[in-house]
Protein backbone atom coordinates (compact mmCIF):
# COMPACT_ATOMS: atom_id res chain seq x y z
CA UNK A 1 0.00 0.00 0.00
CA UNK A 2 1.42 3.14 -1.23
CA UNK A 3 2.50 5.61 1.71
CA UNK A 4 0.04 8.82 2.55
CA UNK A 5 1.71 12.34 1.70
CA UNK A 6 2.19 13.93 4.74
CA UNK A 7 2.95 17.62 5.07
CA UNK A 8 5.42 19.61 6.77
CA UNK A 9 4.04 21.98 10.52
CA UNK A 10 4.69 25.54 9.38
CA UNK A 11 3.45 29.06 11.21
CA UNK A 12 2.73 27.43 14.64
CA UNK A 13 4.74 28.69 17.58
CA UNK A 14 6.07 26.54 19.79
CA UNK A 15 4.78 25.84 23.23
CA UNK A 16 5.44 28.03 26.03
CA UNK A 17 7.04 25.99 28.08
CA UNK A 18 10.49 25.63 30.11
CA UNK A 19 10.53 29.11 31.07
CA UNK A 20 10.41 30.69 34.55
CA UNK A 21 6.96 32.12 35.16
CA UNK A 22 8.78 34.75 37.56
CA UNK A 23 11.89 36.22 35.87
CA UNK A 24 9.93 36.39 32.97
CA UNK A 25 7.10 38.55 34.76
CA UNK A 26 9.18 41.91 34.57
CA UNK A 27 5.99 43.75 36.43
CA UNK A 28 5.76 41.04 39.25
CA UNK A 29 10.08 40.85 39.36
CA UNK A 30 9.76 44.91 39.99
CA UNK A 31 7.13 44.63 42.69
CA UNK A 32 8.97 41.65 44.56
CA UNK A 33 12.06 44.21 44.68
CA UNK A 34 10.28 47.26 45.68
CA UNK A 35 8.52 45.65 48.53
CA UNK A 36 11.43 43.19 49.96
CA UNK A 37 13.72 44.18 52.36
CA UNK A 38 17.05 44.28 50.41
CA UNK A 39 18.82 41.60 53.06
CA UNK A 40 16.18 39.65 52.05
CA UNK A 41 16.06 39.92 48.17
CA UNK A 42 18.59 37.75 46.96
CA UNK A 43 16.43 34.78 49.11
CA UNK A 44 13.41 35.66 47.94
CA UNK A 45 14.09 35.94 44.36
CA UNK A 46 15.93 32.70 44.31
CA UNK A 47 13.59 31.36 46.01
CA UNK A 48 10.57 32.86 43.48
CA UNK A 49 12.42 31.83 40.54
CA UNK A 50 12.64 28.07 41.50
CA UNK A 51 8.64 28.01 42.08
CA UNK A 52 8.44 29.96 38.47
CA UNK A 53 10.80 27.07 36.75
CA UNK A 54 8.54 24.02 38.33
CA UNK A 55 5.51 26.04 37.34
CA UNK A 56 6.43 26.92 33.83
CA UNK A 57 8.13 23.37 32.96
CA UNK A 58 6.26 21.17 30.82
CA UNK A 59 6.08 18.40 33.60
CA UNK A 60 3.50 20.35 35.52
CA UNK A 61 1.34 21.68 32.79
CA UNK A 62 0.81 18.33 31.92
CA UNK A 63 -0.14 17.70 35.63
CA UNK A 64 -2.16 20.51 35.18
CA UNK A 65 -4.16 18.95 32.23
CA UNK A 66 -4.43 15.50 34.44
CA UNK A 67 -5.84 17.02 37.23
CA UNK A 68 -8.61 19.05 35.45
CA UNK A 69 -9.56 16.43 32.82
CA UNK A 70 -10.12 13.76 35.97
CA UNK A 71 -12.27 16.54 38.70
CA UNK A 72 -12.91 14.89 42.07
CA UNK A 73 -15.22 12.92 42.71
CA UNK A 74 -17.11 11.70 45.65
CA UNK A 75 -17.14 8.63 47.26
CA UNK A 76 -20.04 8.76 50.20
CA UNK A 77 -19.78 4.95 51.40
CA UNK A 78 -16.95 2.53 50.83
CA UNK A 79 -17.69 -0.89 50.04
CA UNK A 80 -18.94 -2.63 52.79
CA UNK A 81 -21.72 0.09 52.54
CA UNK A 82 -19.86 2.69 55.39
CA UNK A 83 -20.45 5.96 55.51
CA UNK A 84 -16.61 7.89 54.79
CA UNK A 85 -17.24 11.29 53.26
CA UNK A 86 -14.56 11.44 51.38
CA UNK A 87 -13.21 13.27 48.38
CA UNK A 88 -10.77 11.09 45.70
CA UNK A 89 -8.52 13.34 43.39
CA UNK A 90 -6.29 12.02 40.61
CA UNK A 91 -2.87 12.11 41.81
CA UNK A 92 -1.70 15.09 39.56
CA UNK A 93 -3.64 16.77 41.75
CA UNK A 94 -1.81 15.45 44.85
CA UNK A 95 1.52 16.24 43.14
CA UNK A 96 0.45 19.91 42.70
CA UNK A 97 -1.08 20.53 45.79
CA UNK A 98 1.95 19.44 47.36
CA UNK A 99 4.39 21.48 45.82
CA UNK A 100 2.22 24.21 46.49
CA UNK A 101 2.61 23.79 50.09
CA UNK A 102 6.33 22.79 50.18
CA UNK A 103 6.45 26.44 48.46
CA UNK A 104 5.36 28.34 51.40
CA UNK A 105 1.52 29.37 49.78
CA UNK A 106 0.18 28.79 53.27
CA UNK A 107 2.93 30.33 55.12
CA UNK A 108 3.05 34.09 54.98
CA UNK A 109 1.99 34.56 58.97
CA UNK A 110 5.63 33.00 60.25
CA UNK A 111 8.21 34.69 57.87
CA UNK A 112 10.03 37.66 57.06
CA UNK A 113 8.36 39.67 54.14
CA UNK A 114 5.98 36.35 54.20
CA UNK A 115 2.82 37.94 52.90
CA UNK A 116 4.86 39.77 49.30
CA UNK A 117 6.66 36.28 49.11
CA UNK A 118 3.69 34.09 49.27
CA UNK A 119 1.49 36.74 47.65
CA UNK A 120 4.03 36.77 44.71
CA UNK A 121 4.34 32.60 44.59
CA UNK A 122 0.56 32.61 44.85
CA UNK A 123 0.04 35.03 41.62
CA UNK A 124 2.51 32.65 39.92
CA UNK A 125 0.70 29.28 41.06
CA UNK A 126 -2.67 30.26 39.78
CA UNK A 127 -1.26 30.31 36.39
CA UNK A 128 -0.15 26.81 36.81
CA UNK A 129 -3.05 25.31 38.34
CA UNK A 130 -5.86 27.35 39.44
CA UNK A 131 -7.66 24.69 41.63
CA UNK A 132 -5.12 23.91 43.38
CA UNK A 133 -5.29 27.53 44.76
CA UNK A 134 -8.42 27.04 47.22
CA UNK A 135 -7.02 24.61 49.86
CA UNK A 136 -3.76 26.70 49.49
CA UNK A 137 -5.50 29.88 50.36
CA UNK A 138 -8.37 28.96 52.95
CA UNK A 139 -5.16 27.35 54.99
CA UNK A 140 -3.17 30.04 54.65
CA UNK A 141 -6.46 32.89 55.71
CA UNK A 142 -7.42 30.84 58.55
CA UNK A 143 -4.46 31.66 60.77
CA UNK A 144 -5.84 35.28 61.53
CA UNK A 145 -9.22 33.87 62.70
CA UNK A 146 -7.80 31.13 64.80
CA UNK A 147 -5.29 33.68 66.97
CA UNK A 148 -8.42 34.81 68.18
CA UNK A 149 -7.92 31.73 70.64
CA UNK A 150 -4.16 31.38 71.79
CA UNK A 151 -4.87 27.83 72.35
CA UNK A 152 -6.76 26.55 69.03
CA UNK A 153 -3.56 28.59 67.05
CA UNK A 154 -0.92 26.78 69.36
CA UNK A 155 -2.44 23.45 67.98
CA UNK A 156 -3.40 23.81 64.55
CA UNK A 157 -1.28 27.11 63.15
CA UNK A 158 2.03 25.46 63.42
CA UNK A 159 0.30 22.82 60.97
CA UNK A 160 -1.16 25.43 58.90
CA UNK A 161 2.32 26.87 57.89
CA UNK A 162 4.25 24.16 57.49
CA UNK A 163 5.60 23.05 53.96
CA UNK A 164 4.63 19.18 54.26
CA UNK A 165 1.54 18.58 52.77
CA UNK A 166 -0.40 15.04 54.40
CA UNK A 167 -3.30 14.43 52.67
CA UNK A 168 -4.04 11.29 55.08
CA UNK A 169 -7.64 12.02 57.12
CA UNK A 170 -5.58 11.60 60.90
CA UNK A 171 -6.06 13.71 64.20
CA UNK A 172 -4.38 17.21 63.63
CA UNK A 173 -1.89 16.07 66.59
CA UNK A 174 -0.49 13.21 64.57
CA UNK A 175 0.15 15.12 60.87
CA UNK A 176 3.45 17.43 60.47
CA UNK A 177 1.01 19.75 58.32
CA UNK A 178 -2.61 20.25 57.98
CA UNK A 179 -5.25 22.08 55.42
CA UNK A 180 -8.36 24.00 55.98
CA UNK A 181 -11.64 24.81 54.37
CA UNK A 182 -14.74 27.29 55.20
CA UNK A 183 -18.38 27.15 55.28
CA UNK A 184 -20.44 30.49 55.84
CA UNK A 185 -22.78 30.30 53.14
CA UNK A 186 -26.36 28.82 53.05
CA UNK A 187 -29.49 27.83 50.90
CA UNK A 188 -31.50 30.66 52.06
CA UNK A 189 -29.10 32.80 52.85
CA UNK A 190 -25.90 32.79 50.44
CA UNK A 191 -23.84 36.03 51.35
CA UNK A 192 -26.41 37.35 53.68
CA UNK A 193 -24.50 35.18 55.74
CA UNK A 194 -27.28 36.40 59.63
CA UNK A 195 -29.62 34.39 57.96
CA UNK A 196 -28.07 30.97 58.78
CA UNK A 197 -30.00 28.53 60.55
CA UNK A 198 -27.27 25.82 61.42
CA UNK A 199 -27.66 25.36 65.37
CA UNK A 200 -24.81 25.26 67.34
CA UNK A 201 -25.92 23.46 71.01
CA UNK A 202 -22.96 24.02 74.13
CA UNK A 203 -21.97 20.88 75.26
CA UNK A 204 -20.72 19.90 78.78
CA UNK A 205 -17.04 20.71 78.21
CA UNK A 206 -16.38 24.92 77.88
CA UNK A 207 -16.27 25.95 74.66
CA UNK A 208 -17.43 23.05 72.44
CA UNK A 209 -20.74 22.79 70.72
CA UNK A 210 -23.10 20.11 68.60
CA UNK A 211 -24.21 21.50 65.16
CA UNK A 212 -27.24 20.53 63.29
CA UNK A 213 -27.91 22.19 59.96
CA UNK A 214 -26.37 22.34 56.46
CA UNK A 215 -23.56 24.52 54.34
CA UNK A 216 -24.68 25.23 50.90
CA UNK A 217 -21.40 26.13 49.73
CA UNK A 218 -18.09 24.25 51.65
CA UNK A 219 -14.55 24.88 50.04
CA UNK A 220 -11.92 22.55 49.91
CA UNK A 221 -14.18 19.44 51.48
CA UNK A 222 -11.07 17.22 52.04
CA UNK A 223 -9.42 19.73 54.56
CA UNK A 224 -8.28 18.51 58.09
CA UNK A 225 -10.65 21.23 59.77
CA UNK A 226 -13.10 23.94 58.65
CA UNK A 227 -14.00 27.25 59.85
CA UNK A 228 -17.38 27.43 59.97
CA UNK A 229 -21.00 29.79 60.91
CA UNK A 230 -23.58 28.64 63.48
CA UNK A 231 -26.16 30.36 65.51
CA UNK A 232 -25.59 29.49 69.00
CA UNK A 233 -27.00 31.22 72.06
CA UNK A 234 -25.21 33.98 71.38
CA UNK A 235 -26.26 34.87 68.53
CA UNK A 236 -23.86 34.07 64.71
CA UNK A 237 -20.57 32.67 66.33
CA UNK A 238 -17.69 30.70 64.72
CA UNK A 239 -16.67 27.50 64.81
CA UNK A 240 -14.26 24.97 64.26
CA UNK A 241 -14.87 21.86 62.43
CA UNK A 242 -12.24 19.11 63.12
CA UNK A 243 -12.36 16.57 60.19
CA UNK A 244 -11.19 13.75 62.79
CA UNK A 245 -11.47 13.62 66.34
CA UNK A 246 -8.69 13.95 68.61
CA UNK A 247 -9.62 9.76 69.54
CA UNK A 248 -9.21 8.83 65.64
CA UNK A 249 -13.04 8.62 65.24
CA UNK A 250 -13.95 10.56 61.64
CA UNK A 251 -16.33 14.00 63.16
CA UNK A 252 -20.12 13.79 61.46
CA UNK A 253 -19.02 15.57 58.15
CA UNK A 254 -21.54 14.38 55.72
CA UNK A 255 -20.61 15.70 51.90
CA UNK A 256 -24.45 15.20 50.13
CA UNK A 257 -22.85 16.01 46.98
CA UNK A 258 -19.90 17.98 45.05
CA UNK A 259 -20.58 20.75 42.97
CA UNK A 260 -20.60 21.13 38.97
CA UNK A 261 -18.80 23.88 38.74
CA UNK A 262 -18.19 26.11 35.40
CA UNK A 263 -14.50 25.95 35.76
CA UNK A 264 -12.04 25.18 38.47
CA UNK A 265 -12.59 21.47 37.53
CA UNK A 266 -9.73 19.94 39.40
CA UNK A 267 -11.17 21.04 42.96
CA UNK A 268 -13.96 20.15 44.66
CA UNK A 269 -16.61 22.17 46.51
CA UNK A 270 -19.51 20.82 48.33
CA UNK A 271 -22.64 20.56 50.23
CA UNK A 272 -22.74 19.61 53.67
CA UNK A 273 -24.50 18.21 56.20
CA UNK A 274 -23.65 18.33 59.82
CA UNK A 275 -25.85 16.22 62.19
CA UNK A 276 -24.44 16.50 65.72
CA UNK A 277 -21.01 17.54 64.59
CA UNK A 278 -18.34 18.29 67.33
CA UNK A 279 -17.20 21.74 67.16
CA UNK A 280 -15.15 24.15 69.07
CA UNK A 281 -15.67 27.79 69.42
CA UNK A 282 -13.50 29.88 67.90
CA UNK A 283 -13.52 33.66 69.69
CA UNK A 284 -16.96 35.03 71.99
CA UNK A 285 -20.42 33.98 70.88
CA UNK A 286 -22.11 36.19 68.56
CA UNK A 287 -19.17 37.72 67.39
CA UNK A 288 -19.08 35.03 64.71
CA UNK A 289 -18.74 37.69 61.63
CA UNK A 290 -16.05 40.01 63.13
CA UNK A 291 -13.88 36.43 64.02
CA UNK A 292 -13.97 35.34 60.50
CA UNK A 293 -13.62 38.34 58.87
CA UNK A 294 -9.94 37.91 59.12
CA UNK A 295 -9.92 34.73 56.79
CA UNK A 296 -12.19 36.73 54.73
CA UNK A 297 -10.08 39.86 54.17
CA UNK A 298 -7.05 37.63 53.86
CA UNK A 299 -8.97 35.41 51.01
CA UNK A 300 -10.06 38.16 49.10
CA UNK A 301 -6.75 39.86 48.50
CA UNK A 302 -5.91 35.84 46.94
CA UNK A 303 -8.80 36.64 44.93
CA UNK A 304 -7.15 39.47 43.11
CA UNK A 305 -3.77 38.03 43.40
CA UNK A 306 -5.66 35.12 41.73
CA UNK A 307 -7.07 37.37 38.78
CA UNK A 308 -3.56 39.03 38.54
CA UNK A 309 -2.45 35.50 37.75
CA UNK A 310 -5.37 34.50 35.38
CA UNK A 311 -4.32 37.56 33.43
CA UNK A 312 -0.79 36.98 33.21
CA UNK A 313 -0.97 33.80 32.02
CA UNK A 314 -3.53 34.49 29.22
CA UNK A 315 -1.85 38.21 28.47
CA UNK A 316 1.57 35.99 28.27
CA UNK A 317 -0.04 33.36 25.93
CA UNK A 318 -1.43 35.79 23.69
CA UNK A 319 2.17 37.79 23.47
CA UNK A 320 4.30 34.47 22.89
CA UNK A 321 1.55 33.31 20.26
CA UNK A 322 1.39 36.40 17.90
CA UNK A 323 5.62 36.85 18.36
CA UNK A 324 5.84 33.70 16.51
CA UNK A 325 2.73 33.75 14.54
CA UNK A 326 2.72 34.67 10.86
CA UNK A 327 -0.05 36.56 8.85
CA UNK A 328 -0.43 38.78 5.83
CA UNK A 329 2.96 38.69 5.55
CA UNK A 330 4.55 39.32 8.66
CA UNK A 331 4.50 38.72 12.69
CA UNK A 332 1.07 39.53 14.53
CA UNK A 333 2.91 41.22 17.03
CA UNK A 334 4.18 43.57 14.62
CA UNK A 335 0.40 44.95 13.17
CA UNK A 336 0.08 47.80 14.73
CA UNK A 337 -3.96 46.75 15.22
CA UNK A 338 -2.79 43.81 17.18
CA UNK A 339 -0.37 45.16 18.53
CA UNK A 340 -2.71 47.94 20.36
CA UNK A 341 -4.84 45.26 21.86
CA UNK A 342 -1.64 43.36 23.41
CA UNK A 343 -0.51 46.39 24.99
CA UNK A 344 -4.01 47.05 25.86
CA UNK A 345 -4.04 43.67 27.61
CA UNK A 346 -0.79 44.02 29.03
CA UNK A 347 -2.14 47.57 31.05
CA UNK A 348 -4.54 45.65 32.58
CA UNK A 349 -2.23 42.83 33.71
CA UNK A 350 0.20 45.16 35.51
CA UNK A 351 -2.06 47.43 36.87
CA UNK A 352 -3.62 44.87 38.64
CA UNK A 353 0.30 43.10 39.67
CA UNK A 354 0.99 46.27 41.05
CA UNK A 355 -1.96 46.75 42.94
CA UNK A 356 -2.03 43.49 44.03
CA UNK A 357 1.30 42.86 45.54
CA UNK A 358 0.92 46.35 46.89
CA UNK A 359 -1.83 45.50 49.33
CA UNK A 360 0.41 41.99 50.17
CA UNK A 361 3.36 44.29 51.59
CA UNK A 362 0.68 46.42 53.17
CA UNK A 363 0.31 43.09 55.43
CA UNK A 364 4.07 42.79 56.40
CA UNK A 365 4.16 46.10 57.33
CA UNK A 366 1.23 45.79 59.73
CA UNK A 367 1.39 49.14 60.81
CA UNK A 368 -2.04 50.99 61.58
CA UNK A 369 -1.87 53.36 59.21
CA UNK A 370 -1.80 50.09 56.77
CA UNK A 371 -4.08 48.00 58.56
CA UNK A 372 -6.62 51.35 57.53
CA UNK A 373 -5.40 51.39 53.89
CA UNK A 374 -6.31 47.60 53.77
CA UNK A 375 -9.87 48.11 55.68
CA UNK A 376 -10.85 49.67 52.08
CA UNK A 377 -8.29 49.41 49.18
CA UNK A 378 -8.67 45.13 49.78
CA UNK A 379 -12.82 45.36 48.93
CA UNK A 380 -12.45 48.00 46.11
CA UNK A 381 -8.89 46.22 44.67
CA UNK A 382 -10.80 42.72 44.50
CA UNK A 383 -14.08 44.49 42.98
CA UNK A 384 -12.29 45.70 40.02
CA UNK A 385 -9.15 42.75 39.68
CA UNK A 386 -11.79 40.30 39.78
CA UNK A 387 -14.01 42.27 37.26
CA UNK A 388 -11.36 42.74 35.02
CA UNK A 389 -10.27 39.24 34.44
CA UNK A 390 -12.78 37.98 32.11
CA UNK A 391 -12.82 39.95 29.40
CA UNK A 392 -8.47 40.18 29.69
CA UNK A 393 -8.69 36.15 29.53
CA UNK A 394 -11.39 36.44 26.58
CA UNK A 395 -9.45 38.74 24.24
CA UNK A 396 -6.29 36.71 25.09
CA UNK A 397 -8.17 34.27 23.92
CA UNK A 398 -9.21 35.43 20.59
CA UNK A 399 -5.57 36.51 19.79
CA UNK A 400 -4.88 33.04 19.21
CA UNK A 401 -8.02 32.60 17.24
CA UNK A 402 -9.44 29.49 16.12
CA UNK A 403 -6.70 27.66 18.39
CA UNK A 404 -7.44 29.50 21.45
CA UNK A 405 -10.79 27.83 21.53
CA UNK A 406 -9.19 24.56 21.49
CA UNK A 407 -8.66 22.89 24.74
CA UNK A 408 -4.81 22.18 23.90
CA UNK A 409 -4.09 25.33 23.99
CA UNK A 410 -5.09 25.77 27.72
CA UNK A 411 -6.96 29.14 27.16
CA UNK A 412 -10.09 27.46 27.64
CA UNK A 413 -9.08 26.66 31.07
CA UNK A 414 -7.96 29.72 31.82
CA UNK A 415 -11.57 31.69 30.48
CA UNK A 416 -13.79 28.83 32.42
CA UNK A 417 -12.09 30.20 35.74
CA UNK A 418 -11.96 33.76 34.69
CA UNK A 419 -14.86 34.81 36.41
CA UNK A 420 -14.64 33.00 39.45
CA UNK A 421 -12.61 35.11 41.63
CA UNK A 422 -15.62 37.71 41.03
CA UNK A 423 -17.88 35.78 43.05
CA UNK A 424 -15.63 33.93 46.05
CA UNK A 425 -15.43 35.40 48.79
CA UNK A 426 -18.22 38.33 48.41
CA UNK A 427 -19.30 38.69 44.73
CA UNK A 428 -19.48 42.24 43.22
CA UNK A 429 -22.03 44.25 45.41
CA UNK A 430 -21.20 42.84 48.15
CA UNK A 431 -17.26 44.25 47.60
CA UNK A 432 -18.53 47.56 46.85
CA UNK A 433 -20.88 47.57 50.14
CA UNK A 434 -18.68 46.89 52.16
CA UNK A 435 -15.96 49.77 50.05
CA UNK A 436 -19.05 51.97 51.25
CA UNK A 437 -18.74 50.38 54.81
CA UNK A 438 -15.58 50.88 55.24
CA UNK A 439 -15.55 54.37 53.94
CA UNK A 440 -18.80 55.42 56.75
CA UNK A 441 -17.48 53.76 59.87
CA UNK A 442 -14.03 54.09 59.24
CA UNK A 443 -12.67 57.97 58.13
CA UNK A 444 -8.63 56.75 58.44
CA UNK A 445 -9.28 53.83 55.68
CA UNK A 446 -9.89 57.00 53.21
CA UNK A 447 -7.22 59.29 54.42
CA UNK A 448 -5.07 56.05 53.97
CA UNK A 449 -5.58 55.52 50.26
CA UNK A 450 -5.42 59.42 49.74
CA UNK A 451 -2.08 59.78 50.99
CA UNK A 452 -1.43 56.32 48.78
CA UNK A 453 -2.22 57.80 45.79
CA UNK A 454 -1.37 61.67 47.00
CA UNK A 455 2.20 60.02 46.36
CA UNK A 456 1.72 60.59 42.87
CA UNK A 457 0.54 64.09 42.79
CA UNK A 458 1.59 66.17 40.15
CA UNK A 459 3.15 63.64 37.58
CA UNK A 460 0.75 63.13 35.59
CA UNK A 461 -2.45 65.67 34.50
CA UNK A 462 -5.00 62.84 33.92
CA UNK A 463 -4.19 61.32 37.08
CA UNK A 464 -4.57 64.65 39.39
CA UNK A 465 -8.13 64.96 37.01
CA UNK A 466 -8.94 61.59 38.27
CA UNK A 467 -8.70 61.80 41.41
CA UNK A 468 -10.43 65.44 41.52
CA UNK A 469 -13.42 63.71 40.31
CA UNK A 470 -13.33 60.85 42.82
CA UNK A 471 -12.95 63.26 45.68
CA UNK A 472 -16.45 64.66 43.96
CA UNK A 473 -18.05 61.06 43.84
CA UNK A 474 -16.91 61.39 47.30
CA UNK A 475 -18.64 64.45 48.39
CA UNK A 476 -22.03 63.77 47.49
CA UNK A 477 -22.94 59.87 49.87
CA UNK A 478 -26.48 61.01 49.11
CA UNK A 479 -27.54 57.96 47.00
CA UNK A 480 -24.60 56.40 47.10
CA UNK A 481 -25.68 52.77 47.34
CA UNK A 482 -26.72 52.80 43.92
CA UNK A 483 -23.09 54.04 43.02
CA UNK A 484 -21.07 52.05 44.66
CA UNK A 485 -19.91 50.55 41.73
CA UNK A 486 -19.11 53.62 39.87
CA UNK A 487 -17.05 54.85 43.20
CA UNK A 488 -15.46 51.68 44.07
CA UNK A 489 -14.27 51.45 40.22
CA UNK A 490 -12.78 55.05 40.29
CA UNK A 491 -11.14 54.19 43.24
CA UNK A 492 -9.33 51.39 42.36
CA UNK A 493 -8.49 52.67 38.98
CA UNK A 494 -6.93 56.32 40.90
CA UNK A 495 -5.04 53.18 43.36
CA UNK A 496 -3.57 51.87 40.14
CA UNK A 497 -2.68 54.98 38.27
CA UNK A 498 -0.62 56.13 41.32
CA UNK A 499 1.21 52.68 41.78
CA UNK A 500 2.51 52.95 37.58
CA UNK A 501 2.77 56.63 37.55
CA UNK A 502 5.26 56.03 40.57
CA UNK A 503 6.64 52.88 39.90
CA UNK A 504 6.04 51.60 35.99
CA UNK A 505 8.25 52.50 32.60
CA UNK A 506 7.03 55.88 31.04
CA UNK A 507 5.01 54.17 28.43
CA UNK A 508 3.21 52.05 30.57
CA UNK A 509 2.09 55.01 32.59
CA UNK A 510 1.47 57.26 30.05
CA UNK A 511 -1.04 54.64 28.44
CA UNK A 512 -2.61 53.66 31.42
CA UNK A 513 -3.82 57.44 32.46
CA UNK A 514 -4.38 58.08 28.73
CA UNK A 515 -6.52 55.11 28.05
CA UNK A 516 -8.36 54.58 31.79
CA UNK A 517 -7.83 57.61 33.55
CA UNK A 518 -7.89 60.43 30.70
CA UNK A 519 -11.14 58.57 29.23
CA UNK A 520 -9.43 57.92 25.73
CA UNK A 521 -10.31 54.60 25.71
CA UNK A 522 -13.18 52.65 23.52
CA UNK A 523 -15.28 50.20 24.77
CA UNK A 524 -12.86 46.66 23.78
CA UNK A 525 -9.94 46.08 24.66
CA UNK A 526 -7.44 47.61 21.20
CA UNK A 527 -8.62 50.79 21.27
CA UNK A 528 -5.82 52.74 23.06
CA UNK A 529 -4.89 56.26 21.46
CA UNK A 530 -2.64 56.74 18.87
CA UNK A 531 0.31 58.81 19.68
CA UNK A 532 1.14 56.10 22.54
CA UNK A 533 4.40 54.22 22.10
CA UNK A 534 3.14 50.95 22.57
CA UNK A 535 5.88 48.52 21.18
CA UNK A 536 7.82 48.66 24.65
CA UNK A 537 4.69 47.57 26.27
CA UNK A 538 4.11 44.53 24.56
CA UNK A 539 7.88 43.67 24.67
CA UNK A 540 7.38 43.95 28.33
CA UNK A 541 4.99 41.66 28.72
CA UNK A 542 6.58 39.02 26.16
CA UNK A 543 7.42 36.14 28.40
CA UNK A 544 11.07 34.40 27.57
CA UNK A 545 11.42 30.56 26.76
Amino acid sequence: MAGISSHTVTNQPPPLAGYDLFTADRALVEAVERHTPQALLDEVRGELSALGRAGGSAQLQEWATQANERPPRLRSHDRYGHRIDEVEFHPAWHRLLGKGVSAGLTGAWTRPAGHVRRAAGFLLWTQVEAGTCCPLSMTHAAVPALRTDPALAAVWEPRLTSTVYDQELRPAADKPGALFGMGMTEKQGGSDVRANTTQARPLAEEGTYALTGHKWFCSAPMSDGFLVLAQAPGGLTCFLVPRVLDDGTRNVFLLQRLKDKLGNRSNASAEVEFDGTWARRVGEEGRGVRTIMGMVAATRLDCALGSAGLMRQAVAQAVHHCGHREAFGGLLLDKPLMRNVLADLALESEAATALAMRLAAAYDDGSERERAFLRLAVPAAKYWIAKRCAPVVVEAAECLGGNGYVEESGLPRLVRESPLNSVWEGAGNVQALDALRALRREPGALDACLTEIGQAHGADHRLDRAVKDLFTELADLEGVEGRARRLVERLALVLQGSLLVRHAPPEVADAFCASRLGGDHGGTFGTLPGGLDLVPVVERARPVS
